[in-house]
């Protein structure tokens, strides 16, 4: 992970200071130097440096990467780090992101550092290190710990609630989703007390010390030979929770608060198939009749799952409380075919809806819900694609799928049902490339879009986690399928369902879990009484969470058979809910966005990450003016402190809006312009935190054995699955816990809980989803 810390940097600094480098920049008492809006990562592999870079990614901060083992690296002396422009020093990076506080070989490496930020007032992250003098804290211990962090209940500091992290409430809890493994480890220590003049260092995250009644840093603000560093004394990977919470904190505190990208925590909920009725689960055959995971000629034995007119007023009762907006996914056919069977004029679960459509936001879902892809073949399990007599693939119409959207909009308005006329998701997501049956998109899907004006379409985020195109008018927004399954109105239901999909065949399960990679097992079948409340909500609120916190607009989608009943999917929403409002201060409410606004959010992020990648965009502060040029047609993105303004070719406009403690949002050149400068408040330089006194008496610790320092945790890049559906992080073969060598089979040592990204959730027909199959009749899987 790192070396042992070199102590000659900080004399060497101050040679440099007063020598060459000073001179350079000695005019800059009154004209203060360029600094240009990039980040620079020193790259070492390990998993701390790779969630702050992902940090960086995911925001749109531009950052360049230097491989510390990559032979043909650039050395890091003062001409890489600064020069002369238009002769004003520039110093070509705001921040600086080490995997330790001296990661290198060469001495003179980071000696230029330290010269480089004490000269331009550039901050450093050592994003992981032990706790020692080197960094302002005393050995962990007499008092301390050093060891597993699973579980401690960390909190922000006075100062860091009043600084960096103020957008959290102060709790900073670690994550335990497996007690049998290691997931986290680090340092509790308290700051040394006989710090030279002018030295501090501030806590910003604590924790208690066991045993004691003192408080150690895991995060904090150490300040010396005129720079600043923030020391972090745990090891993490960027899908932990107590990563998440800080990473937003961190990315602030090295840029000052003045940065390029931005981060905010979303969620958006679509429920799909409303006015329709969903297939219901047989506990006894073990599949969905109806559905094709039943096989041919499967008796229809259970009866559809639909919402009532009391499921309806629930659910607006239950946005009102929670503060929270659903969309609707609607298919008329579904209130017609019910009118149709009950020998009714009157749909009251429709009606009901449409007098409250306010309270939510409506897309169109298809008339009938059918599948818009290839024509299958259901005749056998899994489905298959029709072939012509020349073995190329039958797809449905390009008239069949207009047909579908035009009805449903038609339907909307013949009864009063105002929707966005932009935004559609297909049944199953059909029409869109399915693997394995479909490699490629129906043909006639792009210009059935086209024709009827649909601007972004949904798309399954567990077959295609990014956005694209569809023709050349439509993008996709890809969803999360959450695992509160399509054809479940029970929790036991529920819990039956997951048991066969996670259980081994010893135990009675399918097996699939058994023969995918992406899977995990149970390790014995649920409770079918109690298994969904007590594990399958706590599961699948974490994993969603993780999406949150991950500056991740892709909405989640359930069904409107989950509404119904038992009402299963309110208790995972109001566990995410009640989870995020713990833990986040007002200033950092969640984002609850559309599809549209999804869709554009996406689209603005490519174009923007497009110019960042071709270095077609130019940013730099010089004192309390920013400068940003990019191609034309590129909205930009950035994050200002309170109090910034655009400034226009005549005055001023506002920038854009209040997050987190923050201004952020998109910006572009005023009328006239062909760049944006934002005018930052006179007081935008950050003060520094106060300092605070130790805990604990004023001495020094003496050093441990050699054999303790900076242990260097094993097999922390890939991340312990949360639990079964989470397809991103997969177990790993073996790894080894911290200082013992010891393997420990089918886990990774620190990797915690993360955001289910990318893989389709065990257990279902090929194809497609936990949360959708296919069909061929009218109250079919949805």
């Amino acid at each position: 992970m790192g070396r042992a810390t070199r102590r000659v940097a900080a004399c060497a600094a101050a040679v440099l200071l007063a020598s060459g480098l000073q001179i350079t920049l000695a005019h800059g008492d009154t004209t203060p130097p360029r600094i240009d809006l990039t980040i620079l990562v020193i790259d070492d592999g390990g998993p701390s440096v790779a969630a702050i870079t992902a940090e960086l990614k995911s925001q749109g901060t531009p950052y360049k990467v230097v491989t510390l083992n990559d032979p043909n690296r650039p050395v890091i002396d003062a001409a890489f780090l600064s020069d002369t422009v238009n002769g004003l020093p520039r110093g070509k990076y705001q921040g600086i992101v080490l995997p330790n506080e001296n990661p290198f070989s060469n001495a003179a490496e980071m000696t230029a550092i330290a010269t480089y930020e004490a000269a331009f007032n550039v901050r450093q992250i050592d994003a992981y290190t032990w706790a020692s003098p080197a960094v302002g804290l005393n050995y962990a211990a007499n008092p301390g710990f050093t060891g597993t962090l699973d579980g401690f209940q960390a909190a922000t500091t006075a100062a860091g609630t009043s600084g960096p992290f103020g957008y959290l409430k102060g709790s900073v809890p670690f994550e335990d989703n497996d007690p049998k493994v290691p997931e986290s480890y680090g340092y509790l220590a308290t700051p040394l007390a006989n710090l030279p003049s002018g030295a501090s260092f501030v806590p910003l995250v604590d924790a208690a010390i066991p045993n004691t009644t003192s408080r150690g840093s895991l995060v904090g603000e150490y300040t010396h030979d005129g720079r600043k560093e923030l020391v972090v004394t745990f090891v993490y990977n960027q899908y932990q929770q107590q990563y998440r919470l800080l990473a937003r904190g961190m990315v602030d505190w090295i840029t000052q608060g003045v940065h390029l990208g931005y981060d905010r925590n979303y969620f958006a909920t679509h429920i799909d198939d409303v006015f329709l009725a969903d297939d219901r689960w047989s506990t006894t055959l073990k599949c969905t009749p109806g559905d094709v995971t039943c096989p041919p000629g499967t008796p229809d034995t259970g009866t559809p799952i639909r919402m009532t007119q009391a499921d309806a007023q629930y659910a607006k009762q239950w946005e009102t409380t929670n503060n929270f907006t659903l969309d609707m996914l609607f298919n008329g056919n579904g209130s017609e075919d019910w009118k149709a069977d009950h020998q009714a004029t009157v749909d009251p679960t429709a009606s009901q809806m449409i007098a409250d459509q306010s309270s939510y936001r409506w897309v169109n879902h298809t008339y009938s819900h059918p599948y818009l892809g290839c024509v299958q073949d259901v005749s056998v399990v899994p489905w298959k694609c029709t072939k012509d007599a020349s073995g190329n693939t039958v797809w449905v119409d390009q008239n069949t799928i207009s047909t579908q959207i035009k009805q449903n909009f038609d339907w909307a308005a013949t009864n009063g049902l105002k929707v966005d006329p932009q935004v559609l998701v297909t049944g199953e997501h059909s029409g869109l490339l399915t693997a394995p049956q479909e490699t490629s998109d129906n043909p006639n899907l792009a210009p059935a879009l086209a024709a009827n004006g649909i601007r972004f379409t949904g798309s399954d985020a567990s077959r295609e986690p990014a956005q694209r195109a569809v023709g050349s008018s439509t993008l996709t927004v890809p969803r999360y399928p959450m695992n509160v399954f399509y054809n479940a109105g029970t929790a036991q239901e529920e819990a039956d369902e997951y048991n066969w999909i996670y259980t081994s065949k010893a135990n009675g399960g399918s097996g699939v879990c058994e023969n995918n990679p992406s899977s995990t097992c149970l390790p014995q079948p649920l409770d079918t009484t109690t298994g969904y409340q007590s594990y399958i909500v706590p599961l699948e609120a974490r994993i969603d969470l993780g999406h949150v916190l991950n500056n991740d607009p892709r909405p989640h989608f359930i069904h409107q058979s989950n509404l119904s009943e038992d009402r299963i999917a309110y208790p995972v929403l109001e566990k995410i809910l009640g989870t995020y409002r713990s833990l986040h201060a007002d200033n950092t409410p969640i984002v609850n966005l559309g599809e549209r606004e999804i869709g554009q959010e996406f689209q603005k992020r490519a174009a923007w990450n497009n110019a960042l990648a071709s270095g077609q965009v130019t940013a730099y502060r010089i004192g309390n003016t920013v400068t940003v040029s990019a191609p034309a047609g590129v909205q930009i993105q950035a994050t200002m402190p309170t109090g910034t303004a655009q400034k226009m070719a005549i005055g001023t406009a506002a920038f854009g809006s209040a997050y987190a403690g923050t201004l952020s949002g998109w910006v572009s050149p005023g009328a006239l312009q062909s760049s944006v400068t934002l005018q930052l408040p006179s007081s935008s330089a950050p003060a520094a935190p106060a300092a605070v006194a130790p805990n604990v008496a004023a001495k020094s610790v003496p050093a441990p054995a050699p054999t303790d320092k900076k242990v260097v945790p094993q097999g922390v890049a890939t991340p312990v699955p949360a639990g079964p559906g989470d397809t991103t992080r997969k177990p790993a073969a073996k790894s080894l816990v911290p200082g013992s060598g010891t393997p420990v089979p089918g886990k990774d040592v620190a990797q915690g809980n993360g955001a289910r990204a990318q893989g389709t959730p065990a257990g279902k027909a090929p194809g497609g989803t936990a949360s959708h199959g296919s069909t061929t009749g009218r109250s079919g899987n949805r």
